[in-house]
């Protein structure tokens, strides 16, 4: 007998909600079959689990749903695995120009930040002189 698990399985194992796993039902990326009065109970199976296993990867990889869709779609099919290969090589080396491009932007962002912050300590510190040089000392007297 085939090992089946309930939504609520599955979303406590990898930490979702039940409504992110009917999401990611309706986008395609599993396809659990339905037992009970008017099939409202939802069975998955270990291919299902395994589906929703390599779309979290995708996720966490910067991959849309739609393109964690495209490939482990392609591994459905028995075929030689090349293209599946390809494709996920492509798609990979795009998200990491993607990235590379983002740090490459958040660099230039820290680099004009740090910029201003020595700008402006420099103002605060002339400031903070020329306030000291207007007020008029204080004596005290032991």
């Amino acid at each position: 007998m085939a090992i089946t698990f309930s939504i609520s399985d599955l979303a406590k194992e990898f930490d979702l909600t039940t409504r992110a796993m009917r999401f990611y039902e309706d986008m395609g990326l599993l396809q659990p079959d339905r037992n009970g009065p008017g099939g409202r109970t939802r069975v998955y199976s270990s291919r299902d689990r395994t589906r929703l296993k390599l779309t979290l990867r995708a996720k966490r990889l910067g991959l849309s749903l739609v393109e964690a869709k495209e490939i482990i779609d392609m591994y459905d099919s028995p075929r030689d695995t090349t293209a599946q290969l390809e494709k996920f090589l492509e798609v990979l080396s795009l998200h990491q120009q993607q990235l590379q491009d983002q740090m490459t932007d958040l660099q230039a962002n820290l680099d004009e930040l740090k910029v201003h912050q020595r700008e402006a300590k420099a103002l605060l510190t002339k400031s903070l002189r020329k306030s000291a040089a207007k007020s008029p000392a204080v004596r005290t007297t032991a």
